[in-house]
């Protein structure tokens, strides 16, 4: 049982079964600036840690029963989502919308002065004029964010997400991708971010408390130059990483 100490998080993550949650469940994991991490999600992750509880939850569409387990946390990174083409146009309201809403208003009820840390996607509209219905899903979940009173809200806005590790791809544009990445990172360096730094920059934003506005949207390029600390930057690009 992992005992906190003054001054570490309690950070609660979504997902952490997908991708880039389960990077972000790593490194928090691995943060001691970090006393606690809740994984509250579908799957059971196969492993335990002594800073982790796992909580086991089926219908996002009602998040009433985690009142007590998201009660004194400090930030939440919220990484559930579905890949379009992947699932119906309704599904994928449903989670990418529905799901994010829900789970917000039990967090804001539970812990109001906690941080939050969204993935959205590049594109994503805020206004819903959007011929494309995933960005105009996430531009709805980040305007609901943005106005639902937590102090703080970090809106992550990723391009194409490198899975890193080999897994298998959900379409056939996302198989495609991953096929011709070393050469569309080259042609489009500003256009792809590692799954591992994404995640580290969305962990690291709430629990450091980088910025001094209440919220905040990081596009593609912000999400890059966050991933690349001072004097890093050669040794990532020489390593494939930027």
């Amino acid at each position: 049982m992992n005992t906190l100490t003054a001054g570490q998080t309690r950070l609660v993550i979504v997902g952490a079964s997908g991708m880039v949650g389960g990077y972000a469940l790593r490194y928090a994991l691995d943060d001691p600036a970090i006393g606690s991490v809740t994984s509250i999600g579908r799957k059971k992750l196969g492993f335990s840690h002594p800073k982790l509880n796992e909580v086991l939850h089926q219908d996002f569409a009602d998040c009433s029963a985690l009142a007590e387990v998201l009660s004194g946390q400090n930030a939440a990174v919220f990484c559930l989502g579905a890949y379009t083409g992947a699932v119906s146009g309704s599904e994928l309201r449903t989670i990418t919308v529905d799901y994010t809403v829900e789970f917000a208003r039990v967090l804001r009820d539970s812990s109001p002065d906690s941080a939050f840390s969204f993935l959205s996607g590049s594109g994503a509209d805020p206004t819903g004029q959007s011929r494309m219905a995933f960005a105009r899903y996430k531009g709805e979940a980040e305007k609901v964010l943005l106005a639902a009173g937590f102090p703080r809200v970090y809106i992550f806005r990723p391009a194409y997400i490198y899975p890193v590790e080999p897994r298998k791809e959900p379409t056939f544009s996302y198989r495609f991708l991953r096929w011709i990445y070393p050469v569309f990172r080259v042609l489009f360096p500003k256009q792809v971010i590692r799954a591992d730094d994404l995640a580290r920059a969305m962990v690291n934003v709430v629990v450091e408390g980088t910025g001094k506005t209440p919220s905040m949207i990081f596009e593609n390029s912000d999400i890059r130059a966050m991933a690349v600390s001072p004097g890093t930057q050669q040794g990532d690009a020489a390593n494939g990483r930027i």
